[in-house]
């Protein structure tokens, strides 16, 4: 059985009696403790796209939903969709997908790190420089806003990193998990999750996470921290319509309050 359909089986069970705030973690943040960075237009709400490329849509998004969506993201561009399971309408094109899990914190030994120090603004261009090589998944120029991001340095040079991403109401996730090639094996990156994860439960938070379901190395390193799988899910790219129904130009998004 691939792992897949492996993490599906085991997700498998009676439907839950009502939605959970990770059901749909990028709406909940946005609509929660990353208010503040809420773009919007119509029902559709997005980070600003030098912060991180996640969005949300509802729950069922309808035709005029897509077309804000358009409006936001501008004619021809790409954008990703977490957890999103349905069909994209007549215009759009799916151009990337792969299954992904997402994970929660149910006994993880969170700790401090006397090596962890804290990145700031500063540190940017060396983070860029460390996902680029690594690619744990998206970080931007200004993702580092989103919450506390912590390194490990060798020789002055920073050699892995983890922080903080999505937070809905009561929980944090953590992201950008990444450790130099030539530094592996030395258990940095999971020194640095119960780093990341001891200030995310200072704050009376617990932490999540998400992976591709594929991404086999980096689930038995987080089942053997103490995380558990909560559910599949999807990650996907979608690429908008070259140009709008009406040819008109897309309008600047405004934030939301």
């Amino acid at each position: 059985m691939d792992t897949v359909r492996q993490y599906q089986s085991e997700a498998a069970g009676p439907p839950l009696s009502r939605p959970h705030v990770l059901d749909h973690p990028a709406r909940a943040a946005l609509t929660g403790p990353h208010a503040r960075f809420a773009e919007r237009r119509g029902r559709v709400l997005r980070y600003p796209v030098d912060v991180t490329p996640w969005l949300a849509l509802p729950d069922e998004p309808d035709a005029g939903d897509w077309a804000d969506l358009a409006a936001l993201a501008g004619p021809g561009a790409e954008v990703p969709l977490l957890g999103f399971t349905g069909d994209v309408p007549a215009g759009w094109q799916v151009t990337w997908r792969i299954g992904g899990v997402q994970m929660v914190d149910e006994g993880l030994a969170a700790a401090p790190d006397p090596e962890a120090v804290r990145l700031g603004p500063a540190d940017v261009p060396e983070m860029l420089d460390l996902v680029a090589r690594t690619r744990p998944g998206p970080f931007l120029p200004r993702t580092i806003e989103l919450g506390t991001y912590l390194g490990i340095r060798r020789g002055g040079a920073l050699v892995a990193m983890a922080g903080e991403r999505l937070r809905p109401p009561g929980w944090t996730e953590i992201s950008a998990v990444c450790t130099d090639p030539a530094f592996r094996g030395r258990g940095l990156a999971a020194r640095l999750i119960a780093a990341v994860a001891h200030g995310i439960r200072a704050r009376g938070e617990t932490p999540f996470l998400h992976t591709g379901a594929d991404n086999t190395p980096a689930i038995r390193l987080y089942e053997a921290l103490g995380f558990r799988l909560r559910r599949t899910t999807a990650f996907l790219t979608v690429r908008a319509p070259e140009r709008r129904a009406d040819g008109r130009a897309a309008p600047v998004p405004h934030r939301a309050h």
